[in-house]
C-alpha cells in the first residue's frame, strides 16, 4: 500500500517532476558550455555528458525499484497517455532513428524516405488493429494474449520464439549503437564501450522492471529530442536567419543540386533523385514491411499494456506519433544540411589540413579516406598516394563516412562548439538505452512470466518470478552486448530484419485473433511457424549462402553512388563471390545495399514473403479444424468493445471465466 501511494503521489506531480528536470538538463549543458570556452578538454566534457545522463537514469532506475508484479511487468497500469506516449516514442525512436535515419537519408536520399513512411505508417495500424483490444484484454505480454486466444502452450511457445528472434535482433543493434557513441565520447575501444552501455542499460530497468524504464524513457525522450533539435536548428539559423529546419530545408536542397553539378556527382545519384538505390517495387514493399513490423513488434505493443484504460491506450498512440514526428520531421532537413557542409568543409581540403574529427571518426572505422580508415595523416597520405595523379586535395569520390556516423559527427563538420557534438551523443545514447531498456524487458518478460511463470512454475510467488526476470535480464543483456561486440551489420539493416521477423511471425496471428472469430489455435500456430520460418529462411540465405542471390540491390552498375567512378570489378565479384568486394562496395557507395532473391526483393523486406503466407496457412488451417467454442467467441467480441474494464486480472485469471 505505502509503495501504490509512493508511486500515486508521482504519477500526479509529472508535469513539475519533468519540467524541473528539463530545466535542470538545460542548465547543465550551459554549463558544459562555459566549461568548454573555459578550456576545459573535449574529452572531460564528453566523460561529463556520459556520467551524468546514466547518473540520471539510473538514479530514476533506483528510485522505481518494486516487487509488485502489476508494477514490475506493466507499470501498475497507471501511466497518462502524454507520457506514455512519450516513454513509447523515446521506446520507439531507437539508435536506428536517432544515430541510422539522417545518415541513411544522407546517403540513399530520396529512397531513404521508405524508412520514414513504414516507420510512422505503422502506428495507425497500431491504433486501429491491436493496440487498444490488447489493453481491454488485459495481458502482461504478447504471448501472453496468444496463449489465451489460441488455446495454450503451443500458441505461447511460438510468439516467444517469435519475440526473441525479432528482440534480440533490435537489441544487438542497439548495444552497436551504444558502443559507436561511447567510443567516440568516451575514447575507449568500441568493444569496451559496448559494455560500459551495457551497465547504462542495466541500471535503467533491473530494479523497476516496466516502472523504471516508463520513467526514464520519459526522462530520455527529452533528452534525444533536444539533442537532435539543437545542432541543426543552429545550422538552419545561422544559414538562413530562420531556426526552423523543416522550413529551410528546400533552400538547401536547392544548394545541394548546385554543389552536386559542381563536384559531377551523376544524375542517378543526386540527393533528390527517387529509385536510384531501391527499385520501386523494393521502396514499397520496404515500407509495407516497416509499418506491419511495427505493429506487431511486443515492445511496442507492451507499452500500450500500462494505459489505466482502452480509451488513455488509443489516446497514447497519437501522442506517440505526436512525439515521433517531431524527430522524423527533422530528419531529412538533418540529412540535407549534413551534406551540404560536408561539401562546403570537408570536401576540396587539403589532405595534410584535415580536421581533427575526421581522425577520430576515422580511428574507429566510421571514415574512409582514399580506401582506408583515416586513422592519422600518415595513412591518408600513403593511400591517396598509390592513387596516380592525385591532387594531394581530399575529393568525393575518395571520402567514405558511414550512415551511423553522420548525426553525430554534423556538429564537427559543421563547425559548431564540442558541447553541441557532446549533447547530440549524448542524446543518441539516450535513444539507444531506452529502446534497449524496453527490448530486454520483453525478452526477460517472456521467458519469466511465460516460460517461468505460466509453464514451469505456476505457483511460484512473485518475489521469486521478479529474481528470475531479473537475473534472465542480466544474462540476455549480457549475451547481447558479447555478439554486438562483433560489430554485425549496420544499425538500420538490422533493425529492418527484425521489423521483417515480427511482420510475418506475429502480425497474422494478431490480427485474425482479434477480428476474425473463426481463427483456430491449430490454424495460428502452424500459421505463425510458417510465416516466421519462411522470413527466416529468406533473410539466411539470401545473406549467407553464397550461391543464392548474387545480385545486390542497388549494384545495378559498378559505379561510386555519388560520383559514377567505376569501384568494383562485378563480374569478378559474381565469378568469385569475393566478399572483400562486396564490403568495399558498400563502404563507399551503398549502406543499405542488401542481397536480393525472389522476384528481386532484398532480404530487408522479407516479410513481404513470410506475412502472406501466415495469413494464408491461419486461413486453410482454421477452416479445416474445429472452430473456437462459443465462450471464446463472446470473449472475442468483449475485446472488440472499446469500454469496459479489463478482461483479465493482475495474476493473469479472466474476470467472468
Amino acid at each position: 500500500m505505502a509503495e501504490a501511494a509512493k508511486s500515486g503521489d508521482f504519477t500526479s506531480n509529472l508535469s513539475r517532476v519533468y519540467t524541473v528536470y528539463t530545466g535542470g538538463f538545460l542548465a547543465f549543458v550551459v554549463f558544459l558550455y562555459i566549461l568548454e570556452r573555459s578550456g576545459v578538454s573535449n574529452q572531460t566534457i564528453g566523460y561529463l555528458f556520459v556520467a551524468f545522463t546514466i547518473a540520471v537514469y539510473a538514479a530514476i532506475g533506483i528510485m522505481s525499484r518494486t516487487m509488485d508484479t502489476s508494477e514490475y511487468y506493466v507499470a501498475g497500469r497507471k501511466v497518462p497517455s502524454f507520457y506514455n506516449g512519450m516513454a513509447t516514442a523515446a521506446d520507439w525512436m531507437s539508435a536506428a532513428s536517432f544515430i541510422g535515419m539522417a545518415g541513411t537519408l544522407y546517403l540513399l536520399g530520396y529512397d531513404g524516405l521508405a524508412f520514414i513512411l513504414g516507420w510512422t505508417g505503422g502506428y495507425v495500424l497500431v491504433a486501429t488493429l491491436i493496440a487498444p483490444y490488447l489493453r481491454k484484454f488485459g495481458c502482461y505480454t504478447v504471448p501472453d494474449f496468444l496463449a489465451f486466444r489460441f488455446g495454450g502452450n503451443p500458441a505461447r511457445i511460438a510468439g516467444i520464439v517469435v519475440l526473441m528472434a525479432c528482440s534480440f535482433t533490435y537489441v544487438v543493434a542497439q548495444i552497436v549503437g551504444t558502443g559507436l557513441i561511447g567510443a567516440r565520447l568516451l575514447g575507449m575501444s568500441f568493444e569496451m564501450a559496448v559494455f560500459v552501455g551495457l551497465v547504462g542499460i542495466l541500471v535503467c530497468s533491473m530494479l523497476g522492471g516496466m516502472r523504471a524504464v516508463t520513467w526514464t524513457q520519459v526522462a530520455q525522450y527529452i533528452v534525444l529530442i533536444i539533442a537532435y533539435l539543437v545542432p541543426v536548428v543552429m545550422l538552419s539559423s545561422q544559414k538562413f536567419g530562420l531556426p526552423l529546419p523543416q522550413l529551410t530545408y528546400g533552400q538547401v536542397l536547392s544548394e545541394l543540386e548546385l554543389r552536386e553539378a559542381a563536384l559531377g556527382v551523376a544524375v542517378g545519384a543526386k540527393h533528390t533523385v527517387p529509385f536510384v538505390r531501391y527499385d520501386p517495387l523494393n521502396f514499397f514493399a520496404l515500407v509495407f514491411c516497416l509499418m506491419v513490423g511495427t505493429a506487431a513488434l511486443p515492445h511496442v505493443l507492451m507499452r500500450y499494456f500500462t494505459t489505466p484504460s482502452v480509451r488513455e491506450a488509443r489516446s497514447s498512440v497519437a501522442w506517440t506519433l505526436l512525439f515521433i514526428f517531431i524527430l522524423y520531421f527533422t530528419a531529412p532537413a538533418y540529412a540535407a544540411f549534413a551534406k551540404l557542409e560536408v561539401y562546403q568543409n570537408v570536401i576540396g581540403q587539403p589532405l595534410s589540413s584535415l580536421p581533427g574529427w575526421v581522425y577520430s571518426y576515422g580511428k574507429i572505422g566510421l571514415i574512409q579516406i582514399c580506401g582506408v580508415n583515416a586513422t592519422d595523416p600518415a595513412a591518408i597520405a600513403a593511400a591517396c598516394g598509390r592513387i596516380a595523379g592525385h591532387p594531394g586535395i581530399l575529393q568525393l569520390a575518395n571520402f567514405s563516412i558511414q550512415a551511423d556516423a553522420i548525426v553525430i559527427a554534423t556538429p564537427e563538420i559543421a563547425g559548431l562548439p564540442y558541447v553541441v557534438a557532446g549533447l547530440v551523443a549524448a542524446g543518441g545514447l539516450a535513444a539507444a538505452l531506452s529502446t534497449a531498456d524496453g527490448l530486454l524487458l520483453a525478452i526477460a518478460n517472456a521467458l519469466s512470466h511465460d516460460v517461468y511463470s505460466r509453464m514451469i512454475n505456476k505457483n511460484a510467488p512473485a518475489s521469486r518470478k521478479l529474481v528470475i526476470a531479473r537475473v534472465l535480464l542480466i544474462l540476455v543483456a549480457i549475451l547481447a552486448a558479447w555478439v554486438a561486440s562483433f560489430r554485425p551489420a549496420d544499425i538500420v539493416a538490422m533493425v529492418a530484419w527484425a521489423f521483417s521477423l515480427a511482420a510475418a511471425g506475429l502480425f497474422p496471428a494478431l490480427v485474425l485473433g482479434i477480428w476474425w472469430k473463426g481463427t483456430t489455435s491449430k490454424g495460428a500456430v502452424w500459421g505463425i511457424w510458417a510465416g516466421f520460418l519462411t522470413t527466416l529462411m529468406y533473410l539466411v540465405v539470401t545473406r549467407y549462402v553464397p550461391w543464392f542471390g548474387v545480385e545486390y540491390l542497388g549494384m545495378k552498375s559498378n559505379v561510386n553512388a555519388l560520383t559514377g567512378a567505376n569501384l568494383v570489378d562485378l563480374a569478378k565479384l559474381k565469378a568469385e563471390n569475393a566478399a572483400q568486394f562486396y564490403q568495399s562496395w558498400v563502404a563507399v557507395n551503398h549502406p543499405m545495399a542488401s542481397r536480393v532473391g525472389w522476384f528481386n526483393v532484398a532480404n530487408i523486406s522479407a516479410g513481404l514473403f513470410g506475412m502472406p503466407v501466415g495469413f494464408l496457412v491461419m486461413y486453410v488451417v482454421s477452416k479445416f479444424t474445429t472452430a473456437p467454442d462459443k465462450q471464446m467467441q463472446d470473449f472475442i467480441d468483449e475485446v472488440r468493445r472499446p469500454r469496459g474494464k479489463s478482461l483479465m486480472g493482475d495474476q493473469g485469471s479472466v474476470l467472468g471465466h
